[in-house]
């Protein structure tokens, strides 16, 4: 079983906790929090060792009732792998601690490329991460383009992407984020950082984003357009190339699904574990050819679609498995595509009959 050690219990870290907790080749080694919040308890009553990641503050987990295992620097030295899940640029400052054990470690998209030697996506560069000791899992949104460029890329060759993203304000627990009542250029300049940071994971892809920042914590939507080398025969024939790759989940026009607001809905009342959603969202009707341009809306939630990538990284750096057994194990433990909503031909045919 490989001990993984997670250093920031947040949005992203309590959630690979409980990723990692489901895989069999894994166990949890215990979680790095600096405060005894409320998500620290939590950790405690997961039954997560917890250790402190400033010594100074152990007397406030203490007197909050929350037992310590331990500093951070005790739980890298005892993990065979860190996942770094700390506030943007924190990790950055983390790499000399897992230098200085000889633990490999995983980074989040909020730092900077150059915290590692590779920028990691599961579908798109898997084998790239087997021979590094230090890889930047790219951001959710980052995340969610490579996924759906991945497979267009292999399919049809592209030319060109142009994406629109419309980001939330801030997930749900964040309250000192904005805006309150607006919708911000975020940034006014052009190209927003998600072209750059997905040129990380395919250099030579030509694409440019725009990004807009509004008063919403449900999910990120993104409008996107790609002019492809080669012509598809159909509309027809992309949606089921996209419906082939498991972690992209085609929304059906039947399922009465029409924002992001729904889908965390239906995330809750299938019963996904804090209503996550790990899967890109891709509204099937809004999926349309038009010459070489191909057009689509996706949601991507921020809060989770990172989390089988992290898992991913964790066998491709240690080398457990390969790319296509770690996403399948990964996916099955985790209920990736379980349930989906995909329209198949079938299912849409049942339908036609039963109307």
């Amino acid at each position: 079983m490989l001990r993984v050690g997670i250093n920031g219990y947040g949005t992203i870290g309590k959630r690979v906790a409980d990723a990692i907790r489901a895989q069999p080749d894994m166990e949890v080694a215990g979680v790095a929090k600096v405060s005894p919040d409320y998500v620290a308890v939590g950790a405690a009553e997961a039954d997560y060792p917890l250790y402190a990641v400033d010594e100074s503050r152990a007397d406030g987990f203490r007197e909050a009732g929350v037992e310590l295992a331990g500093s951070v620097d005790e739980l890298v030295a005892e993990s065979d792998i860190v996942v770094d899940a700390t506030p943007s640029g924190i990790g950055a400052e983390n790499r000399p601690l897992y230098e200085r054990h000889d633990t490999p470690a995983l980074f989040q998209g909020g730092e900077d490329a150059t915290v590692a030697e590779v920028s990691f996506n599961a579908r798109a560069n898997y084998d790239e991460a087997s021979d590094a000791d230090y890889v930047r899992v790219v951001s959710c949104n980052t995340t969610g383009l490579s996924r759906f460029v991945a497979p267009i890329h292999e399919e049809y060759g592209i030319e060109k992407v142009r994406t629109t993203l419309v980001r939330r304000g801030g997930d749900p627990c964040q309250t000192e984020r904005g805006p309150i009542n607006d919708a911000l250029p975020d940034p006014v300049s052009i190209p927003s950082h998600h072209g750059p940071d997905v040129q990380t994971v395919f250099p030579e892809l030509d694409i440019d984003t725009i990004g807009l920042k509004v008063p919403t914590t449900m999910m990120h939507v993104h409008a996107v357009n790609v002019t492809l080398e080669e012509k598809p025969d159909s509309v027809a024939e992309v949606r089921d190339r996209l419906r082939e790759e498991d972690r992209l989940l085609l929304i059906p026009e039947y399922a009465g699904i029409d924002g992001a607001g729904t889908l965390k809905d239906l995330a809750l009342d299938v019963g996904r574990p804090r209503g996550d959603i790990w899967e890109n969202c891709i509204w099937e009707e809004s999926i349309t050819l038009q010459g070489r341009d191909l057009y689509c809306m996706q949601a991507i939630h921020q809060e989770s679609d990172v989390v089988p990538e992290n898992v991913d990284a964790i066998r491709s750096v240690t080398g457990l498995l390969d790319g296509a057994e770690s996403r399948a194990l990964t996916n099955e433990t985790l209920g990736i595509g379980l349930g989906r909503l995909d329209a198949t031909e079938e299912r849409t045919a049942d339908r036609q009959t039963a109307d």
